[in-house]
């Protein structure tokens, strides 16, 4: 009962999905919720199936399915808060699957937040580090990036953008070493160019290689509360006490 009054209370909601490595408590992401908590917004986050204390197999379908859940838990209980989504790394292809659906059932969320995103992951794993010394043999695409195809997993953020209607920023380090910053700056140039997007606001947001936030540090820059003010559109939420 406490969760769903704090949830009703007149504040905005960040549906946090996070990257593959660890869980939900992990340090760098308890980190970026306290700084998003001190700036006036409630976090919800959860573990996908398979993850953490969640029971179940990982899936791409089935961890779709469970953000969808969740956020229909969420906007059942927030009233008429904004709800805005945030994905991070591999949780950024859970987000746009989940915006995707729900723009098309006609209930998008009030923005779509990505950190440190990947086009597609089959362009992600030729670009990861674990492929390095492997991705100049012979046979590297047969080996190792049409099994991630052909068993079905793609996170299509590349395809699903151009089905999204909601503003949307990207955030991504320029010494990013797991999600390459390119991968991120061409998402942005597919989703700059969509019609979906034409009557919302698409930004990208670099954060110089000097910085040293590479894959999950952006939460350190003392620049972000401004860049999501700005960005939402909004006076920064009254501190919470």
């Amino acid at each position: 009962m406490w969760y769903e009054d704090a949830l009703a209370s007149s504040y905005p909601v960040i549906l946090y999905l996070h990257g593959n490595a660890g869980t939900r408590g992990g340090d760098h992401r308890v980190e970026l919720y306290k700084v998003l908590s001190s700036l006036g917004y409630h976090v919800v986050t959860f573990d996908y199936r398979g993850w953490g204390d969640s029971i179940g197999t990982p899936s791409e379908p089935g961890m779709t399915y469970d953000a969808l859940h969740v956020f229909d838990w969420i906007k059942a209980r927030s009233g008429d808060n904004p709800v805005y989504i945030w994905g991070h790394s591999l949780g950024t292809g859970v987000a746009t699957n989940l915006v995707r659906r729900l723009c098309e059932r006609e209930t998008p969320p009030d923005a779509l937040i990505l950190e440190s995103p990947f086009t597609n992951i089959r362009e992600e794993a030729k670009s990861h580090p674990f492929s390095v010394v492997y991705r100049f043999f012979p046979g590297f695409d047969w080996f190792f990036l049409d099994p991630i195809t052909n068993s079905g997993i793609k996170f299509a953020n590349d395809e699903n953008v151009k089905h999204i209607s909601c503003s949307l920023l990207i955030l991504h380090a320029e010494d990013d070493p797991v999600v390459p910053f390119h991968l991120g700056r061409k998402l942005y140039n597919i989703a700059a160019l969509s019609r979906s997007f034409r009557d919302f606001k698409v930004q990208f947001m670099p954060f110089h290689s000097d910085l040293g936030y590479r894959h999950k540090y952006i939460y350190k820059s003392p620049e972000l509360p401004r860049i999501l003010r700005e960005f939402l559109g909004k006076s920064e939420p009254e501190l919470q006490h």
